[in-house]
Formats: C-alpha cells, sequence, structure tokens
C-alpha cells in the first residue's frame, strides 16, 4: 500500500467501543520499570500497533495483559471487566489470544491438531460422552473437524491440515500459530512480530488475512513489528514505547511525523549529521 494510499484510508475500526483499556499500567522488577504509566485503549474492532526500539517493553505489555506477569500498579480492563484477580487461563477464556515472537506449535501433531488445540476452552462434551463415545462426543468432534478446517481456510492451509505441523515452512508455521490463537473466540488477538522471518510476499498476505480476521470474526488486533511497512499499512492506531513509556500515539500520519519517535528510532538530528 502506497503512502498516498493509506493517506485516503478512511478509519474502519470502532474506537468508540474499547474491547481493551490499560490505565496507568505498570512493572517494576527489583526497582527497574518496566513499564511506567501506560494508558492504552484498542476499539472493539480495530487493528492496533504497539511499536519502539528493542528493549522499549513492548512484549512485556503483552505478558502484562496475558497474565504472564501481575501488574505493579494500574488496571487492565476486558470489556470492561478488571482482569486483576484472572489467571492466565482465565484471561484467555475472557477473550485475549496471542502468539509469540518464537513460534510455539506442537510440531508432531498434525496441522488441525494444533487448531483443535485452540478449540478446548470451548468444549461442549462431558467426560463420560468422552469415555463411552456416546453421539454427543462424535457431534462435537464433527464441529471441531469444521470449524478448524475454517479457520486454516482462511489462511489458505485447509488442504494441510494433515500435514505434521513441524514439517511447514516458517511462514506457514506463523499462519498456523494465529489460526491457532484465533481458535480460542478472542475478542482481542496479541500478536508478537507476526511478520519475522516472512518474505515481501508473504508479509502481504499476512497483512491481507489480519484484515480479513477483523472484517470476518469482528475481533480487535493488536500487534507489536518491527516491519513499518506493515505496521503503517494495516494499523489505523499506533502506540509508540520507549523505554517502557508512551512517547507518542495515534495515526499512521501522526506517527511518521513524531519527533519523539524519530529521535527514538533514529537518533537526535545532530548526531545523525554529525554534529554539523
Amino acid at each position: 500500500m502506497s503512502s498516498e494510499d493509506r493517506d485516503k484510508r478512511e478509519p474502519m475500526g470502532d474506537v468508540g467501543d474499547a474491547v481493551l483499556e490499560c490505565q496507568h499500567l505498570g512493572i517494576e522488577f527489583g526497582g527497574l520499570r518496566a513499564v511506567n504509566d501506560l494508558n492504552l485503549v484498542v476499539g472493539r474492532t480495530q487493528i492496533a500497533g504497539l511499536i519502539g526500539p528493542n528493549g522499549a517493553g513492548k512484549t512485556t505489555v503483552f505478558n502484562l495483559l496475558t497474565k504472564v506477569y501481575q501488574p505493579t500498579h494500574g488496571t487492565i480492563l476486558l470489556d470492561g471487566q478488571d482482569t486483576a484477580r484472572m489467571s492466565a487461563a482465565k484471561v484467555s477464556k475472557a477473550g485475549i489470544a496471542r502468539t509469540f515472537q518464537n513460534i510455539r506449535l506442537f510440531s508432531t501433531l498434525t496441522v488441525e491438531e494444533n487448531v483443535r488445540v485452540g478449540l478446548h476452552n470451548q468444549v461442549e462434551c462431558g467426560m463420560w460422552s468422552s469415555i463411552l463415545r456416546l453421539p454427543r462426543f462424535w457431534a462435537s468432534e464433527r464441529e471441531y473437524h469444521r470449524r478448524a478446517l475454517e479457520l486454516l481456510d482462511v489462511f489458505g492451509m485447509a488442504d494441510n491440515a494433515d500435514d505434521v505441523a513441524g514439517s511447514l515452512p516458517y511462514g506457514a508455521q506463523r499462519r498456523l500459530e494465529i489460526a491457532r490463537a484465533l481458535a480460542t473466540n478472542p475478542k482481542l488477538l496479541l500478536l508478537d512480530e507476526p511478520a519475522a522471518g516472512m518474505n515481501p510476499s508473504e508479509t502481504a498476505g499476512l497483512m491481507e488475512a489480519i484484515a480479513h480476521i477483523r472484517d470476518t470474526f469482528g475481533v480487535a488486533v493488536l500487534l507489536i513489528e518491527h516491519d513499518m511497512e506493515l505496521v503503517m499499512g494495516i494499523c489505523e492506531k499506533i502506540t509508540v514505547l520507549n523505554f517502557g513509556e508512551v512517547i507518542g500515539s495515534g495515526t499512521p500520519a501522526d506517527i511518521q511525523g513524531n519527533p519523539q519517535v524519530i529521535e527514538a528510532y533514529l537518533g537526535k538530528q545532530d548526531a545523525r549529521e554529525g554534529g554539523e
């Protein structure tokens, strides 16, 4: 997508109805503030980006949202509900799903089996139905198979359903991890560097898939990404972190012209020009 096309693009996400709201969120490790006073809002069907230099605290924010870490201070509201007392499992069931920088698939399972793992929090079949293989069990199996193939088809992977996940090319493994996360039926999908390791063609396909996910499933997306072409091409709102603090937030055009953001990525002007 060209810069001219991006300038003409109309906002698409519903930012008036927040699915996620972080209020003065922060965490300290041994006195070191990894994230400090973060205020972040993601609309119900918005595609948002969280960017910043390496070590800025982006993945730490994802770990706070998914309760890998418990915040030192601040509040996280998911669909208006305070997640303070939730475990990672409860947050997942409440509607947050994520992927990771390093792919975490069950490499010896098939592609479909990996997606079916993501359906675990939607089990509708009781223990005895499963043990005795009652009709309800087989009905659930058929439904899981249908839903798994439906999700794989979003990423053009339905024909790979029986392939072993570990045998897939790197880019396909990335797409499979997103499909598995989407299988949990989230309200908010967190993507941690989804384009890492992808070639330009795969990245373009990923951008289309993210937009399709939002439009088809009505899910909000918050992504961390270093590929600025992807970020500026797909995100409707971008928040920039540096040393754990927000230094900019707004549309792609706002961020591209923000002096603090430019300095954080490129250094001060006099330093770039050799002090001239």
